[in-house]
């Protein structure tokens, strides 16, 4: 396990190295944020100055590697607009988009598998049929529609929810949390269903599956045989079986929903990394930008390895292959 580990970290060390260049170059190739910081009026020595304290200068692979030398020791810049660290931007923002993908995650599990589960047990039923209807609409609703209906139905004419914002937050080792408040939590139900949506589809199509998938498994059938109970067939065998999949899709939607939460944090005014990210290309804040992208990167990576070791967790057949 210790050689696995390693050769995974070295292997993600090569694609963090490989996705800086791809950003970097990507982001700094495109536009010229001096037209938009600086004003139209400001003559050519004023433009010079402005170019030469941004360090947009130098050519792109020297900037590249002053980019490089920096990471290494934790600065990826400093915003061209708030004239502070970009990192420190993106942390101070990622609370709030944390809260908002696992909010949506737990409701997606917690929802989605069992009924999946109960849609995957007993396929014939009207209560089946319903459900994989349901998700056909999970997965065929446009988000922000979805979003402005929440609004509409729950704030404005039940006036249940708030329509906007995180609330009150509490402060934790220098961060802001809102879900350890009652009004944190209202505000925070709106947005992560929202949120939610897709991924809720997502389980109970993928839980259905696997339940119709492990029934028909030798293993269930001698279970049976054995005179066991439903529910220690369905609890034991069938869905201890099943979470192989459910995990690598949860941990794997779980980077999406970070990544993509753009349009929900948009709709409810979540201030989030999303919101962040949108207001610094409409101003092409570059270091913003890159900052957000390599954050974001590095969470894929992290949470990809974290799904490989729940791997040899639920499946000893995957130790046995590590070792062989």
């Amino acid at each position: 396990m210790t050689v696995y580990l390693l050769r995974r970290i070295l292997q993600s060390l090569m694609v963090l190295l490989a996705m800086s260049v791809i950003v970097f170059v990507g982001v700094y190739a495109i536009g010229d944020p001096v037209e938009i910081l600086i004003s139209p009026d400001a003559d050519q020595m004023e433009r010079e100055r402005a170019i030469a304290a941004l360090g947009l200068d130098l050519p792109l692979w020297q900037q590249y590697l002053v980019f490089l030398q920096n990471a290494l020791r934790g600065d990826l810049g400093r915003s061209f607009v708030f004239n502070e660290p970009a990192l420190q931007l993106i942390l101070n923002r990622m609370p709030a988009t944390l809260e908002l993908a696992f909010g949506a995650m737990f409701l997606s599990v917690l929802i989605g598998l069992p009924l999946g589960l109960y849609a995957g047990l007993k396929p014939e039923s009207i209560g089946s049929r319903v459900i994989m209807a349901g998700s056909i609409l999970g997965f065929s609703l446009p988000t922000f529609w979805v979003g402005l209906m929440l609004i509409m139905v729950f704030a404005v004419q039940l006036g249940w929810l708030p329509s906007s914002g995180r609330g009150e937050t509490v402060q934790i080792l220098g961060l802001h949390w809102s879900f350890l408040t009652a009004n944190g939590w209202s505000h925070l139900a709106m947005p992560a269903f929202n949120l939610a949506l897709f991924k809720i589809s997502l389980v109970i199509r993928l839980t259905r599956s696997g339940v119709r998938e492990a029934m028909l498994m030798d293993y269930v059938k001698f279970a049976r045989a054995k005179g066991l109970s439903p529910a220690r067939v369905t609890f034991v065998h069938v869905f201890k079986n099943i979470l192989i999949p459910v995990v690598t899709v949860v941990g794997l939607e779980l980077g999406s929903t970070i990544a993509f939460s753009v349009v929900t944090e948009t709709v409810f005014a979540w201030p989030g990394m999303g919101k962040l990210i949108i207001d610094s290309i409409n101003v092409l804040d570059r270091p913003v930008i890159v900052a957000y992208l390599m954050v974001i990167v590095l969470m894929f990576i992290t949470i990809n390895l974290i799904v490989d070791i729940l791997y040899s967790v639920l499946d000893p057949r995957v130790r046995l292959e590590s070792k062989a």
